[in-house]
């Protein structure tokens, strides 16, 4: 059995960044890897439009995706992030679980140029001034009930 551990902030960027190709000249990975290590972040892996990364800290992984949303959106670039906190399982150099299928699955509810947020992830950002708008109960792909998903406020 692999060794679990808790994460403050598994999330999925679903981003045409996270290919080898460019946005308006910039390098995609460089843009979306140096705001994963700005917020002292680490990056997973890397699946199709996807980047997953993970974080000490709830506060650090919503100001990560809210940078990268916001230096997308000046690129004219279209970027959505997905976050949840919870536990996963090691598998070499990579992370699967519960926490990781609900961030992928919050990130497809958000529209281009948004962080969504589970309410466990909300509510670990207390104190940090971080503004969110609720967006209802959904039901989300392969997971059982209803959750309850933030948007960040601009």
């Amino acid at each position: 059995m692999s060794p679990t551990h808790r994460t403050s902030g598994a999330g999925a960027v679903k981003s045409p960044w996270t290919q080898s190709g460019t946005a308006d000249g910039v390098g995609s990975g460089v843009v979306v890897r140096t705001e994963i290590e700005r917020f002292s972040g680490r990056e997973i892996n890397t699946r199709g439009d996807d980047v997953l990364a993970t974080f000490d800290g709830s506060t650090r992984a919503v100001r990560c995706a809210s940078s990268i949303v916001a230096t997308a959106q000046h690129l004219d670039v279209e970027v959505r992030a997905g976050l949840h906190t919870g536990e996963v399982e090691r598998q070499d150099r990579d992370i699967a679980g519960l926490a990781v299928h609900v961030g992928a699955r919050v990130a497809e509810q958000a529209a281009p140029g948004e962080v969504w947020v589970t309410s466990t992830l909300r509510d670990l950002t207390a104190g940090s001034g971080i503004a969110f708008v609720d967006r209802g109960t959904h039901a989300l792909k392969r997971l059982a009930g209803e959750w309850r998903l933030l948007a960040v406020a601009p």
